[in-house]
């Protein structure tokens, strides 16, 4: 078991593990505590009270954060023709066909950080299932990655977009800024992305829904938000 470093045995003295911080709180605690040399990535972690195992238990969206991600995103496009020409005009970083398709399977080729496909091109799309699927890259219709309208999907990415979805064990991972935001538009982000994921409740999802949140940075141990208030 590796040790952890002494920046983080400093600010792990910090949490309180037994509390549920307002988010307010949490947020200025989770700061405090970000103490790396860089500026770190704040994740919030959601369980949820539903089974993943259950296709009407699914939780997935995509929603654009106020003050996006601070990341600057690599989007791949499959399109051809003038919807080719609309990506590359929109600002996509890669547009192509079947020889992007090609080249990732035959290059183990990853140089992006999300896809977009017209539905015209799912055809060669859907045979990188098996690769693009375990990564969290396949086009879906429902984050909005499946579109004739390229232009729109790569300005809504650009501008902060995030997918949001439950992993195996009914849990979400989705990054909500970097710890330069400060604690307003981290705040701000927060609530945006807890909205849309309160939302999305399966109506077949029974008892309580927000089990668990939890805000931490890079390198940074969670606070535990009270999600009670967070639901209301």
């Amino acid at each position: 078991m590796s040790k952890r470093g002494k920046k983080y045995q400093d600010s792990i003295k910090a949490v309180d593990k037994f509390k549920l911080y307002d988010l307010e709180e949490a947020v200025g605690a989770m700061l405090e505590t970000a103490k790396a040399n860089f500026d770190e990535t704040i994740e919030l972690h959601v369980k949820l009270g539903v089974d993943s195992r259950h296709a009407d238990q699914q939780v997935r969206g995509a929603i654009v954060l106020p003050h996006g991600t601070g990341k600057t995103v690599r989007v791949l496009v499959f399109a051809k023709g003038d919807k080719a020409k609309e990506a590359k005009e929109a600002g996509a970083d890669f547009v192509g066909e079947a020889e992007l398709a090609e080249k990732i399977q035959k290059e183990n080729w990853f140089d992006f950080d999300v896809v977009i496909a017209t539905p015209d091109m799912m055809g060669v799309v859907g045979r990188l299932g098996r690769v693009l699927g375990p990564k969290g890259l396949m086009p879906n219709p429902k984050s909005g990655t499946v579109t004739f309208d390229v232009a729109k999907a790569i300005n809504e990415i650009k501008a902060g977009k995030v997918e949001y979805r439950l992993d195996k064990t009914n849990i979400i991972h989705v990054p909500v800024g970097k710890k330069s935001f400060g604690n307003e538009k981290l705040i701000e982000n927060i609530r945006t992305i807890l909205q849309a994921i309160i939302k999305a409740k399966p109506a077949s999802s029974k008892g309580k829904y927000i089990k668990s949140c939890v805000i931490a940075s890079t390198m940074s141990p969670g606070f535990k938000v009270n999600a009670s208030k967070l639901a209301e």
